[in-house]
């Protein structure tokens, strides 16, 4: 006889988890609080659609807070096990420029939800929008729909909720209350993968908002990224700072504030570019940057804007300030305006297949528990390998 498994909550996770469990164990169905599914999954395919990376095991697994947590996780379902199970569901993939997989020019976010949807379908699983879990009441299950509550009776019960950003997807995190109900412990929320701010000059913000600093590297604690920083108002943003968040929110949480450090020629070293300026001839400090950096205004104003007059003529302070540029970074974006969230329930409340100690037979899977990813596809990877991980245990039982 098949058991039931409920899952409340119809992310990336849970449809990952719902299309690998066997059917022939189990009766499977979804409940979603929204009138369909995977809405925050469509959400994040707005700015291209990045399912995951092509990065090698070691490295990728490297990039996840805690990586020793992940690495049976990422191992069991990997990047390659990820785009080959999209094109056994009709969705090809190829490696961007920047290594990043996407889906094949033509096949738009919600093509793959399409794909993913059939799929579940072909397995019997069903689905039921328009119910959200309200709690617990003598042990069971809470759920309302547009006409009214009832208690929802399974053998099985998996959580996936989301974590707390982009609240008009529905995942707002106000499910917290009923795990801290039953006395599991719930790491308070806070913004990943956003952007933070910086106390910039009025004279430089007016020349440089939205300019975007290419090809640099950015330091904070041991921790150094490539990529590209967006200059806005509010401070910084993009790929090279989102892939440092935890080290800076470390330090927020520790200092009140955080320390990065901008190398603006991470293709050179200093005694290079100490051998370039050797040349000056004549040239004024903005045309040596200009002709034998290739430095762009934004650049050469962002130096500008941190240097006295003095240090700013003085080329051996200004090689050493290209190389280790000093920003301080005074707070995170709020947390509805951030990509993704730590926070949720604590990794110590979950057994090694996500089972909850205090809870027999509930489960929780996706970005509801305290972990860390940038982006670049390591998110929806992380959700689709635990709801992998999950059914593979489960299917074993």
């Amino acid at each position: 006889m098949k058991k039931s498994i409920a899952i409340i909550g119809g992310g990336p996770a849970a449809l990952m988890l719902a299309a690998q469990l066997d059917e022939t164990k189990f009766d499977v169905t979804i409940y979603e609080r929204n009138s369909a599914l995977g809405r925050k999954f469509l959400v994040a395919g707005d700015g291209g659609f990045n399912l995951t990376h092509s990065e090698e095991s070691e490295k990728f697994i490297s990039r996840y807070t805690p990586s020793d947590f992940f690495k049976p996780i990422i191992s069991s379902f990997t990047n390659d096990n990820l785009r080959d199970w999209l094109k056994g569901i009709g969705i090809e993939t190829f490696v961007g420029s920047s290594k990043r997989i996407f889906p094949k020019e033509g096949i738009k976010p919600i093509d793959v939800l399409n794909a993913i949807l059939n799929e579940l379908k072909r397995k019997n699983v069903q689905i039921k929008t328009n119910h959200t879990w309200k709690g617990w009441e003598n042990n069971k299950l809470i759920l309302k729909t547009t006409d009214n509550f009832f208690n929802l009776k399974s053998e099985i019960f998996i959580f996936c909720l989301g974590g707390s950003s982009w609240k008009v997807t529905g995942s707002d995190g106000t499910w917290t209350n009923y795990f801290l109900e039953k006395g599991i412990e719930i790491i308070p929320f806070q913004a990943s993968n956003c952007a933070y701010e910086v106390k910039w000059k009025n004279e430089f913000i007016q020349i440089a908002e939205g300019k975007t600093l290419k090809n640099i590297s950015v330091k904070c604690d041991t921790n150094e990224r490539k990529g590209e920083l967006v200059i806005t108002k509010f401070g910084l943003e993009g790929g090279a700072i989102y892939a440092l968040s935890p080290q800076i929110r470390n330090q927020l949480n520790n200092n009140g504030t955080a320390e990065i450090f901008i190398d603006l020629k991470p293709s050179l070293t200093i005694e290079q570019i100490k051998d370039k300026f050797s040349a000056r001839g004549n040239r004024s400090i903005k045309k040596l940057l200009i002709d034998r950096l290739n430095f762009d205004d934004t650049q050469i104003e962002l130096l500008k804007t941190i240097l006295s007059k003095d240090d700013f003529t003085y080329l051996e302070v200004l090689a050493g300030k290209i190389k280790n540029f000093p920003i301080t970074i005074t707070s995170s974006a709020p947390i509805d305006e951030a990509i993704s969230t730590v926070g949720g329930i604590s990794l110590t409340e979950i057994d090694s297949n996500f089972q909850l100690k205090k809870l027999p037979h509930n489960y929780c899977i996706g970005e509801m528990l305290d972990w860390d990813a940038p982006t670049g596809g390591y998110l929806l990877q992380g959700c689709f390998s635990m709801g992998y991980s999950l059914a593979r245990h489960l299917n074993k039982s």
